[in-house]
């Protein structure tokens, strides 16, 4: 019957495109299959009874694959895996049951490649997933960012952390997810810095002053290299003085010692808390005991390990030669938080007359190495043709791995013309942590009212051609540094001012001696925060031993400030600046821990009075990044 069918079709009509109009409206004319075929637009064509168009019997219009795209895969996107996905992109990596697959120049997934270990998409095989964490014991491991090592971070017990299996890493209080960056941290490095001694014996003690900032216990370990210092206890939100024996290799405590500079290995020492804390170092304590005066007396804030960095720039003071006979230098301190650390050292104009050692030549260039707890400390010798032109101030400090810098000064006059010397230190920030903007004022002279007491106020440049402006503008004030590492100094003024520039720079602020006026202390030191590191709240200390204490408060334009839980009054603004400063009476009752907070972040310094000396410190401040 088929073979019927055929042959009464194929005798219908033998003309080409000749049909019968009856059949055309069930099937395609001309093939007899009765399939009912149709093209891609729909319209019934001639048909061979496989469902497609072209007659060749595969069920797609083109090449006998199944697809429409005419390249055999099976799938209509052309990338030749079969599933109908977009094309991927050349080189891109991804994986797929343990193996890493590369797109091809085709646009499809080849090469694949079995990983012994770890498979991570865009980067294929690899050691460890990227930035995955383990515990092994008390380490938590780190996978590096490419996926080729695990990075370990013991987690210390001594700070009160520990690893958690779950998260592969180290928690608790000290933990530096938990810390930021700023003043208060759980690892800090004292360090012993040098001081003239005028008295024989020396009975006064180098200290630190710990303050707990928290409602927990802190169990307090200070060590030395290898050796137990002492270990103790520091209660809920309260402050302890801490008494440590000097270092004598890094006191250089005589009247015409000079130095030599000196690398002493395990200088300083190491002090871990299990809370956060803040620490400040006093050289020496006590200013007074019985009848003796110790007459040189400064104090520093030190940086928790967590926001130490590698490049620093020096900020110290001049050379003094005093009464045309004795030299007594300014000095930086470095202080190493891991073995191997190399330092290189490249001196500013003015940082070029050391007094050798410790692998710092004469001209005050070096490449040192320290290891963990290594102290290099470095001092001026004096300069040509004035012995006066040597200041280590501006000094570069690169390092390969994160340091420590103190500057400051074994004894000097602020200015030199004016009684009497006294020691400075201060710690300098990092380079990543300073900024363009600072507000500097002076400080409060004791029993004097609300009178400020006159300052010098040094900048230091950190790039080439660094603009300044002043606001409310200083006659006569400096308003370019030619060069990276060169510093300009303002002359004494009791004003308060905005120093802003057209790059990042570092601001010094020095109280000037005894015989300046106001009769009060002697020369001080502190660095100047910049309004880009303000906080909101601070716990401050200062040492009820000192017969006057206060603290400088900087803040916006009616902001809202407490100390201790009291109302700030009394500010006064800085020209056009949008902020203001008040100066607060620091309580000698209780044991000197004192609080301030506010609704938006402000600045505080800290500064006190004793016979014959002073000391001077940033309250606190965040030590966050700061991009050029």
């Amino acid at each position: 019957m088929l073979l019927g069918l055929w042959s009464f079709i194929g005798c219908a009509d033998d003309t080409p495109g000749t049909t019968d109009n009856a059949l055309l409206t069930s099937e395609s004319a001309g093939d007899g299959d009765g399939d009912g075929d149709s093209n891609e637009s729909g319209e019934t064509m001639a048909g061979d009874g496989d469902g497609d168009p072209t007659g060749d019997g595969d069920g797609d219009p083109g090449d006998g694959d199944g697809d429409p795209t005419g390249d055999g895969d099976g799938d209509p996107t052309g990338d030749g895996d079969g599933d109908g996905d977009d094309p991927c992109t050349e080189g891109e990596v991804i994986c797929e049951d343990g193996q890493a697959l590369t797109c091809d120049d085709m646009g499809g997934w080849s090469d694949p490649n079995p990983c012994a270990d770890e498979c991570a998409d865009g980067l294929g095989c690899v050691l460890c997933i990227p930035n995955s964490h383990e515990c092994q014991g008390d380490i938590s491991f780190t996978c590096l960012p490419d996926g080729s090592a695990w990075e370990a971070d013991p987690c210390d017990a001594l700070q009160g952390v520990m690893c958690n299996p779950n998260s592969g890493m180290c928690e608790g209080a000290c933990a530096p997810e938990e810390l930021g960056l700023s003043y208060i941290g759980c690892d800090y490095y004292p360090t012993v810095t040098p001081g003239l001694r005028e008295n024989n014996p020396w009975v006064f003690n180098y200290a630190v002053v710990v303050a707990n900032t928290t409602n927990d216990v802190a169990e307090i370990t200070v060590t030395r290299g290898p050796n137990m210092v002492t270990q103790q206890q520091i209660g809920p939100n309260t402050a302890q003085a801490i008494t440590l024996p000097y270092v004598d290799a890094l006191t250089n405590p005589n009247l015409n010692q000079a130095g030599p500079s000196v690398l002493v290995q395990d200088g300083a020492y190491r002090l871990r808390s299990t809370q956060p804390v803040t620490v400040y170092q006093f050289n020496p304590l006590e200013y007074q005991i019985g009848n003796q005066f110790s007459f040189i007396n400064d104090a520093g804030l030190l940086f928790p390990v967590n926001t130490w960095r590698q490049d620093v720039r020096v900020v110290s003071r001049n050379h003094w030669y005093a009464n045309n006979q004795f030299h007594l230098p300014g000095f930086y301190a470095v202080t190493a938080m891991q073995d191997g650390t190399m330092v290189t050292i490249t001196p500013s104009a003015t940082g070029a007359w050391v007094i050798p050692g410790g692998g710092v030549a004469a001209d005050g260039t070096g490449q040192v190495m320290l290891d963990e707890g290594d102290v290099l400390e470095v001092f001026t010798a004096a300069g040509q043709p004035n012995a006066f032109n040597s200041d280590l101030t501006g000094t570069l400090i690169e390092a390969s791995a994160p340091i420590q810098v103190i500057g400051g000064h074994k004894c000097t006059n602020v200015p030199q013309n004016v009684t009497f010397c006294d020691r400075l230190e201060e710690s300098i920030p990092p380079l990543d942590t300073v900024a363009k903007v600072y507000l500097v004022t002076a400080p409060l002279i004791p029993t004097g009212g609300n009178v400020p007491k006159a300052q010098i106020v040094r900048i230091t440049a950190t790039e080439d051609d660094t603009d300044l402006i002043y606001d409310p503008p200083q006659n006569g004030a400096p308003t370019n540094i030619a060069s990276a590492g060169g510093w300009v100094e303002l002359a004494q003024s009791a004003a308060s001012y905005e120093v802003s520039s057209s790059k990042k720079i570092l601001v010094s602020q020095y109280m000037l001696g005894q015989s300046a006026g106001g009769n009060s202390g002697d020369p001080a030191m502190t660095m100047a925060v910049p309004t880009e590191q303000f906080r909101a709240s601070y716990l401050v200390h200062a040492p009820t031993n000192y017969e006057y204490s206060y603290a400088n408060i900087v803040a916006a334009n009616g902001a809202a400030i407490t100390v201790d839980g009291m109302p700030v009054a009394g500010f006064q603004m800085i020209g056009n600046t949008g902020y203001s400063v008040a100066r607060v009476t620091l309580s000698n009752n209780g044991d000197g821990n004192h609080t301030a907070t506010g609704g938006s972040p402000f600045g505080i310094s800290v500064y006190g009075y004793g016979q014959y000396t002073s000391y001077w410190y940033p309250g606190g401040l965040n030590l966050e990044l700061i991009p050029q």
